[in-house]
Formats: C-alpha cells, sequence, structure tokens
C-alpha cells in the first residue's frame, strides 16, 4: 500500500497557503535536532529575534506558536480575558467574528462593533463602544482575509489604550506583506500565521505579547482555560534563559522542529529583500492584478484606499456568473493548476478572493492567471 503518493503542482493563488521558497522546503528537509538541543535553541532565538524585527516590536514574548493562527488567535485572547470580562470585538469579515466567538467562549461579555463586509471599521463607532463598556479588552483585524479589508491601527488602539484596555491584533494576512508596527500603535497582543506572506507551510502562528498584557496574565484570578496556549507555561520554553545547554529550558511540549527550520529560511528571505521592498512588491503586484482583470468585467470590492495588496477581492462579471464561479475555479484548478478562493458568508458566489502573498507577489503568478483566466472566459 502506497499512502503518500505523487501531488500534483498548484500555483496557490487563494487565501492561503501560498507557494514556499524552495529555501524554505529544503530546509525543513534538514536533519532533526531535539527541541532541547542548544543549537535548535540558539535557532529558536534567532527566529524569536527576526519575528520581533518583522512585527514591529522589542516585545521579549514574541514567539513562533505551534499551531496555525487560529490558535495564535485563541492564545491572545484567552491569556487576558477572565469570565465575566467585558470586551470590544470590531466585526467587518469572518475573522473579526471568529473574535468574538473565541471571547465568548472564554467567558467574557462581548460587544461587537459592525460594519458592512467590504468597508473598515469606523474609528467613532469602536471609540463611542469603547468609552461606553470600558472593556479589558478590545480586538480587532488589521488585515481581513475574508475581504481584502485593510483596517487603519492605529487611532483605534489609542482610543482603547485611553481606556486602560488591552490591544489584540489580529495580522495574520498583514505580516511580513505590509507595515506592522506593534509597538508604534501600541499593541498588546497580536498574531500572524506563516502560510501567508512568510512563504512558509502552514503550521506556525507567530504571536507578540507585550509586558503589560504579560502582567495581566500573571495577575489572573483564575487559570487560563487552556493549558497549551498559557503564556506562563510556555514562557518556560521560548523565554528560558540560555545557558548555552538549554538546561534551563522547562519543557512544556514538543516544538516542530522542521517547521521551525522552514520559517528560520522564510524569514531570512524576507530580511534579504528588506521589508520596504517586500511592500513595494507586494502592491505592485496587486496594481497589475487589478489593472488586468478590469478588461474581463472583475471590480475590486474594497475602496482602493482600504484595500490589501496582499489580498484581492473581486466582484465577478456576468461571464463568470453564466459559466458558474464554481465551474471556472474549477477548471482554473484542473487545466490550468491555480488556486484561487471563494467567497465567504454574505459574499459567497458574489467575489473571489486572490491572494499575491510572498514569494506570489510577482508579475509572473499575475500573467499566468489572466492569461487562464481569458482562455477560459473566450
Amino acid at each position: 500500500m502506497s499512502i503518500l503518493r505523487p501531488l500534483p503542482e498548484r500555483l496557490l493563488l487563494g487565501p492561503g497557503p501560498s507557494n514556499a521558497h524552495p529555501d524554505v522546503l529544503e530546509a525543513m528537509s534538514r536533519p532533526l535536532l531535539g527541541h532541547l538541543d542548544p543549537d535548535f535553541i540558539a535557532l529558536l532565538d534567532r527566529v524569536k529575534e527576526g519575528l520581533r524585527e518583522a512585527f514591529g516590536t522589542q516585545n521579549a514574548m514574541t514567539l513562533p506558536l505551534s499551531a496555525t493562527g487560529s490558535a495564535g488567535m485563541e492564545a491572545a485572547l484567552v491569556n487576558l480575558l477572565e469570565p465575566g470580562d467585558p470586551v470590544v470585538i470590531g466585526v467587518n469579515g469572518v475573522f473579526g467574528g471568529r473574535m468574538a466567538e473565541v471571547a465568548r467562549r472564554a467567558g467574557a461579555q462581548v460587544h461587537t462593533v459592525e460594519a458592512p463586509w467590504g468597508s473598515t471599521l469606523e474609528v467613532s463607532a469602536m471609540a463611542d463602544a469603547i468609552e461606553r463598556v470600558r472593556p479589558r479588552v478590545v480586538g480587532f483585524v488589521h488585515a481581513e482575509t475574508s475581504t481584502g479589508v485593510c483596517q487603519p491601527v492605529d487611532e483605534i488602539a489609542r482610543a482603547a489604550r485611553d481606556a486602560g484596555a488591552l490591544v489584540v491584533l489580529d495580522c495574520v494576512t498583514s505580516l511580513a506583506g505590509r507595515p506592522v508596527c506593534l509597538d508604534e500603535w501600541g499593541i498588546d497582543a497580536a498574531y500572524s500565521g506563516t502560510q501567508k506572506c512568510l512563504s512558509c507551510p502552514p503550521g506556525l502562528s507567530p504571536v507578540s505579547f507585550s509586558e503589560r498584557a504579560i502582567a495581566v496574565a500573571r495577575e489572573r484570578d483564575v487559570p487560563v482555560q487552556s493549558w497549551f496556549l498559557d503564556l506562563s507555561l510556555l514562557a518556560g520554553y521560548y523565554a528560558g534563559e540560555d545557558t548555552g545547554s538549554g538546561a534551563k529550558r522547562v519543557y512544556h511540549h514538543t516544538a516542530p522542529i522542521s517547521a521551525i527550520y522552514g520559517l528560520a529560511a522564510g524569514l531570512d528571505r524576507v530580511f534579504d529583500e528588506g521589508l520596504p521592498a517586500r511592500f513595494a512588491r507586494h502592491t505592485a503586484a496587486a496594481d497589475r492584478l487589478v489593472q488586468g482583470l478590469d478588461p474581463l468585467g472583475f471590480e475590486p470590492l474594497v475602496a482602493v484606499a482600504d484595500r490589501l495588496p496582499m489580498l484581492t477581492s473581486v466582484r465577478l462579471p456576468e461571464s463568470v456568473r453564466r459559466l458558474g464561479e464554481a465551474v471556472v475555479r474549477t477548471r482554473l484548478l484542473d487545466e490550468f493548476g491555480i488556486e484561487v478562493g471563494a467567497g465567504l458568508g454574505p459574499l459567497a458566489g458574489e467575489i473571489w478572493r486572490i491572494g499575491l502573498m510572498g514569494e506570489n507577489a510577482r508579475p509572473e503568478p499575475v500573467d499566468r492567471l489572466l492569461e487562464a483566466l481569458r482562455k477560459i472566459l473566450s
């Protein structure tokens, strides 16, 4: 019996994962080390330093959590919220709604501020809710993957901090594709994923917690509901003092060694290119995509000022609706090896979500998609 059989090569232009660079895949094939091996601990410390630079922070508690971005979301919320705590969550897409659901399951009193899908949250509405509720935590999404909206951060974060609240920010799609400035914005907890603009396989969630957030987590009245995601336990492994032998690192779980090798290689790619150049490349690729889709009848869902460069949501033209949007996506996959994402929630059947993330934010993937669409729609 053969379980692992040959698999097709795809150009992954959906909302994630994106294609990994060969350097990342090569790194993941290197020999395993133990999770307390001093050479691995030294690598882990270098990865943490790279993540601090990518996040725009000096937070010591910045680490690659051994789970996907959804676990990063949960870690940020369950460590900072206790049962009965009031929380304000901005919801303008799937992942704002998911933040609210995680907070509810943590026992918090959740107050949501809604905005239409495809639009940013109104600063005044968030500020009014913060003033009225006086929440323990304010959470919202920087880059809403379900719509392609980029949310301005600093004014909402300032209103939250002025009210004494902790600020949680979803950076799953923005990290390494658009500026993320946690310290400048005053963010207390942030999380991301490796499978988007970092161009690594899914499986890790980069997270970062401020000293203020760590102090709140330490002073809880009740234990964190999740043993695995408890910051006080994670700190013993990720933030332990390095003696050169790993002896002071406290065992918490067996870290995914190969995935962290891949993340190290992905971060090397980011910094070899330089963050400003990387941001500019994502913007240029998105502009090329929008211009190329226009003659085919696709219209952007999001206003240009609020649009993410790494995830473009487009309304479907009549030519696609006539054939059937799922039929066209299936033909892209089967005939051309290209994946694009469907709409979610109220936008299902109305839009596509086209990701140009990390290594895919280049002219060649854009042109390959446009040529395939021309052939199908002709």
